[in-house]
This record gives C-alpha cells, structure tokens and sequence, in this order.
C-alpha cells in the first residue's frame, strides 16, 4: 500500500515553515510514496520540488489551497495535478497577498482592542512570511512577551493549558477565524470560480477538511459537490470518526475522488506530522449506493 499526503504547506505559505525541499526530505525520511505540497494561494513551491525530486524515490504531485467562498462561508480548496505556470495562479496570488497584508494590520489593531494585551508590532511584521501578519504569528508573539507574563487569558495556550497542544494556531481559530472577535474580512473569489479555474487548467478540484469548515452543517456538503468538486479530503487530522464516514459515504453516493492529507504547517501546528494520521475509520459504516 502506497504511502500518500497531499495536503502540507512550504514556508511560501503565510503560516508554513519548511522549504520545499525540506518538505520532501521530511517526507522521504517518514517512508512517503506520493505527496503534494499545497500552498495557500500560491504554486511557487511546485517547480523547486517537481524539480528536487527528480532523482529521489518520492512522486511529487503539484498542489494549491485557494481560499474561496461559498454563501458566505470561508473555504479551502485543493488543486491537484493542474498547468501551474498559467498566469491566472500568480495573478491570484499577488491579489490575496495585498489584501492579507492590509488585513494584517487590521488584525493587530483589533486584537490590541480586545484583550488589551502588549503587542510588538515591529516583532509581528518581522516574522511575518510575505509581510502577511497571520494570527499564528501574533499569538507568538504575545505569548512570548515577558509583559503578558501573567495574563490568564494566555493561560489556556501555555504549558498544560488546554489549547497548549497548538498554542499558535488554536490562537488564530479562537480570535481570528470567521466569526471570532477578531476576525478580518476578505473578499475571496467564489468556490465556483476556483473550480474553474483548477479545472480549466487540467486539474482537479478536492474540498479540503469540509469537517473543520463546514462546522454543524455537514450537509452543506450537498452544495458544494453541485458546484461541481472532483473529490472531498476525508482524511484528515481534523475529522472525527463520524465525519470521515460521512464524507466517506457521500463520495460512494456521488462517484467522488477520496483525499487524504495531514495540513502540515511545522511549528504552528507541532503535532501534525507528514504522513502520521491518528484517525479511526469504521468500514462497517459504509453504505454502497
């Protein structure tokens, strides 16, 4: 059995750490047969590894994750095996990284707001990938800063605390996801239009973690696959048992691709690792129709 992850992220996303090639060499040493790096928003990575591992024994498969929108809802979705070199990717690019940077800002003014916590903001931008200031790098630094020592509010995310498993980005989910206090709006193009544009371009269209997006209303998933995905990411570290059986199911019932993939970011996400999945999966839940 193949060893497969198509879902990770190189230091050219705004919350990755690891080059591309350091992705690969990563993969390589925990076994991997087939990966894809699938940056957001950007395909920069695919060249440099389509051309790393020319002489390893690793297949590389171009990806992306386009953020998008669906009646409001934020999305992700993955890009397989797609013409990255057409411009329309690196328009879309340049475009999110403009309006990310603006949003960045937008986002320190808010967080300042609201927890009244001390913020570096020389610090942020310094670390910032891009110059995007993403809430991951700020909750970094505020946890670091010795003047938010003893604030109870980042109890939770230090040593012991219960969101201390991944400090940065349960910070971002918890403050900056769509619907939190801090949350900062951008206008992404409508899941239609990434769609199109994957598959204009010879590729193919994959939902990813609809479990995590999709929150208390699953069915929504009915929507999404008339818009016209190719496949659903049902593996995932972030779908429960229930999730992956019915996301397994609707791609029985709709004839749809099976993805799988870790959303490996390095740090930020520190106990996601390449190709180590810790889901359970009960086949006998499986309805054929």
């Amino acid at each position: 059995m193949k060893k497969i992850d198509l879902h990770m992220h190189s230091n050219f996303s705004d919350d990755g750490e690891l080059t591309p090639q350091e992705i690969i060499d990563k993969a390589i040493n925990n076994n991997m047969d087939i990966i894809s790096i699938t940056d957001h928003n950007s395909i920069k990575s695919n060249a440099i590894a389509l051309d790393y591992v020319k002489d390893k024994k690793i297949k590389y498969i171009p990806g992306i994750e386009i953020d998008c929108q669906y009646n409001g809802l934020n999305l992700h979705l993955l890009g397989y095996n797609f013409d990255f070199t057409k411009e329309c990717f690196s328009e879309l690019e340049e475009k999110i990284i403009n309006e990310e940077k603006q949003a960045g800002l937008e986002r320190m003014k808010k967080i300042k707001e609201i927890t009244k916590l001390y913020l570096d903001e020389v610090e942020v931008l310094k670390r910032a990938n891009n110059g995007i200031v993403t809430g991951e790098v700020i909750g970094e630094v505020l946890l670091e800063d010795i003047r938010n020592k003893d604030s109870q509010l980042l109890k939770p995310y230090r040593e012991g605390g219960s969101r201390s498993d991944m400090p940065y980005v349960n910070f971002y989910w918890d403050y900056f996801s769509q619907g939190k206090p801090a949350y900062v709006h951008i206008e992404f193009i409508a899941l239609s239009e990434a769609i199109k544009m994957i598959k204009d371009n010879d590729g193919i269209a994959i939902i990813a973690h609809p479990g995590n997006n999709l929150k208390h209303n699953l069915n929504i998933i009915d929507g999404l696959i008339s818009e016209g995905i190719d496949g659903i990411e049902v593996f995932s570290q972030y779908h429960s048992k229930d999730d992956i059986e019915f996301f397994y199911n609707k791609c029985i019932k709709y004839n749809l691709l099976i993805s799988c993939g870790t959303d490996f970011h390095g740090k930020n996400k520190p106990n996601i690792d390449i190709g180590k999945f810790e889901i359970e999966f009960d086949s006998n839940k499986i309805v054929f129709s």
